[in-house]
């Protein structure tokens, strides 16, 4: 199996990206919590891609990991977008699957929508974004927006935030990914500038409309086939998301695990590989 990792210069940015085996892309973009990166939150996922044929991209999203600090405040999810197309000129892909869960699932989503050109297929775990500015935001995601508020980060609140929000009752995390989490959430930079939090300021109603795609009208347009898988113990994005992007969009199929929160890849593996390697190989899910 050949792995590769190098830091790939995306407009300006320096991404970390670990590349794995041989075949059909398929970038894989991780969530937005404290301490998140590529490897650490796609580890369970990425042997079953390879064995079915694909080369696995894993990027830190800008903001995170070993990649450049620093987004677009305005436009999070577009910055994000932005620098995912830049990854695949980059790599001189012309087209590529996108497996984005959250936070990178709301930039896959938001590539699809700006430049379906460049996407074969959308698979989508508990994507941000959908219907968002509707309602009281959920715990869970108050939790990972106030994680660098109050007393400021700390291991308690990376390990309270995984073990009672991103995964559901009875699923344990070990002690090593709590660690990671923690030592990758107090980098100095990413300390003074954190890659996720509530906007803020007199255009902060703007930002929060562009990151709510129930309100984008493309999202009826968008043909690319899309696969959703959401949690039904979701703690962070209310499971009622997938359902929503079910109705709204043209070719999108929605598969609910009961048993799951936000980390669906994490906590059903063996799930995860069989739908969306089905899927990606074109097979109805």
């Amino acid at each position: 199996m050949t792995v590769t990792e190098t830091m790939t210069d995306v407009g300006g940015r320096e991404l970390f990206v670990t590349s794995i085996g041989e075949g059909t892309p398929v970038v894989m973009l991780h969530g937005g919590g404290p301490g998140a990166t590529g490897m650490s939150n796609f580890a369970r996922n990425i042997d079953p891609l390879v064995a079915a044929g694909h080369r696995v991209i894993v990027p830190d999203l800008p903001g995170y990991g070993r990649s450049t600090k620093g987004i677009d405040r305005a436009d999070p999810f577009g910055d994000l977008a932005l620098a995912v197309r830049g990854l695949l000129d980059a790599l001189d892909l012309e087209r590529a699957h996108l497996v984005g869960n959250s936070y990178g699932g709301a930039a896959a989503l938001r590539l699809a929508l700006d430049r379906p050109d460049r996407v074969d297929r959308l698979v989508l775990m508990g994507p941000g974004g959908v219907g968002t500015t509707r309602a009281v935001p959920t715990e869970g995601l108050t939790k990972l927006l106030g994680y660098y508020g109050g007393d400021g980060p700390s291991r308690e609140k990376v390990a309270e935030f995984i073990r009672h929000y991103l995964v559901a009752d009875g699923i344990e995390v070990p002690d090593e990914i709590i660690d990671l989490r923690y030592a990758s959430s107090i980098d100095p930079e990413v300390v003074a500038d954190p890659p996720l939090r509530r906007p803020s300021g007199p255009d902060a109603l703007k930002t929060m409309l562009r990151m709510d795609f129930t309100r984008d009208k493309r999202l009826k347009r968008c043909e690319v086939p899309t696969l959703v898988l959401w949690g039904l113990d979701d703690k962070v994005n209310r499971p009622s998301g997938g359902p929503a992007l079910g109705r709204a969009m043209r070719n999108c199929d929605v598969y609910l695990a009961s048993g799951v929160g936000h980390w669906f890849q994490y906590e059903r593996p063996e799930l995860f590989a069989s739908l969306v390697t089905d899927f990606l190989r074109g097979s109805a899910s």
